[in-house]
C-alpha cells in the first residue's frame, strides 16, 4: 500500500523486543516499510542490505553500543540519518552522539506524535 511517504523505510535498532513491536506497529501503521536490529553490530548489517531512509537507534545495548554502531554506519554511509533514542539525558552522550553525526536525539519514554514527527521532519 502506498501512502503520503511513499513507504520511506525506518530501521529500529533497540535490544527491548518491546520498544521494538511497538516502533514496528505505529511506523507500518503510519505508511513506513520498517527493519530492525537487536543491537549495533546487527544494526550494520541490516543497514548494508536494508539501506533505510531514516534509523532510530538506542544508546545502550549489547555487543555494539549504539554511537559505536552510529559511527560504523557513517563510515559507509556519510549521508545516513541517524537519531539517536536513550532513557538518559546524559550530556555527554548528546555531545558525542551530535559530533558522530546523529540527526536527533529522543528521550524515552516518547509517545507516538514525538516519534512520527521526528522522522517525518527528517525526512521532508
Amino acid at each position: 500500500m502506498k501512502t503520503s511517504q511513499g513507504n520511506r523505510k525506518v530501521m529500529v535498532v533497540d535490544d527491548d523486543e518491546f520498544m521494538i513491536m511497538n516502533y514496528k506497529i505505529m511506523l507500518i501503521e503510519n505508511g513506513f516499510d520498517v527493519a530492525e536490529a537487536a543491537n549495533g553490530l546487527e544494526a550494520i548489517s541490516v543497514y548494508k542490505d536494508f539501506q533505510p531512509d531514516i534509523v532510530l537507534m538506542d544508546i545502550n545495548m549489547p555487543e555494539m553500543d549504539g554511537l559505536a554502531a552510529l559511527k560504523e554506519i557513517k563510515k559507509m554511509d556519510p549521508d545516513a540519518k541517524v537519531a539517536m533514542v536513550t532513557a538518559t539525558s546524559q550530556q555527554a552522550l548528546v555531545i558525542e552522539a551530535n559530533k558522530s553525526g546523529a540527526i536527533d536525539f529522543l528521550l524515552k519514554p516518547f509517545d507516538q506524535e514525538q516519534i512520527l514527527g521526528a522522522v517525518k521532519k527528517h525526512l521532508t
